[in-house]
């Protein structure tokens, strides 16, 4: 890889460190407690949020007749997201071992703690819960194709790729017909590496 990019990557790694140290300490400004993946908020605080909680029967009653219009839109996209998931699974169930790649651990990818909010309704939560499935799975599967795409076909491409995943940045430059079958090679191996270390 080139030395710049590395140097790039580095600080990008570094800055999203910082982000996430920002984001715990806003998170204990808020008091929220996270135990085993579960968030807990003290008592006085669960009070204050239902103090802001708009009960189901009027939020149904003063919807925007838009929301109402498109929310059978919005919850028929689930069908194709569940198919989605139950093939991108079933595709790195099957394919992964035979290339030696690390299986994605896709419960890393769905969080579903904003359903411990206590100013959200039954509909709020669900439809959160709902959006939490949906852009989990966008990142599980993001992920699965990221180390597909590493082990098939990790060349960059002549335009620019909006939201690269994070192997991309590796791969070979675009038209760099001299590397492209060594730097294949050491790409492959990377991700064999990775499956040494997750399975020792």
């Amino acid at each position: 890889m080139n030395p710049r990019i590395q140097e790039l990557l580095e600080r990008i790694r570094q800055i999203e460190e910082e982000l996430e140290l920002e984001v715990q300490r806003r998170r204990q400004e808020l008091q929220a407690d996270f135990s085993k993946r579960r968030v807990m908020f003290a008592r006085e605080v669960v009070e204050q949020q239902r103090r802001f909680k708009t009960g189901l029967l009027t939020y149904v009653l003063h919807a925007q007749w838009r929301h109402v219009l498109s929310a059978p839109f919005i919850y028929a996209v689930f069908v194709p997201l569940a198919l989605l998931d139950l093939f991108v699974s079933l595709y790195q169930l099957v394919c992964f071992p035979l290339y030696r790649i690390p299986r994605v651990r896709r419960s890393d990818y769905f969080v579903y703690d904003r359903s411990h909010l206590a100013y959200l309704n039954a509909l709020e939560r669900f439809n959160c819960r709902y959006c939490a499935y949906a852009t989990g799975l966008i990142g599980y599967c993001r992920e699965v194709i990221g180390r597909t795409e590493k082990y098939w076909c990790p060349i960059k491409h002549a335009r620019r790729v909006l939201h690269a995943h994070e192997y991309y940045h590796g791969f070979v430059d675009f038209g760099n017909a001299a590397s492209y079958r060594a730097e294949l090679a050491k790409l492959r191996a990377e991700l064999e590496r990775l499956q040494d270390e997750e399975s020792s």
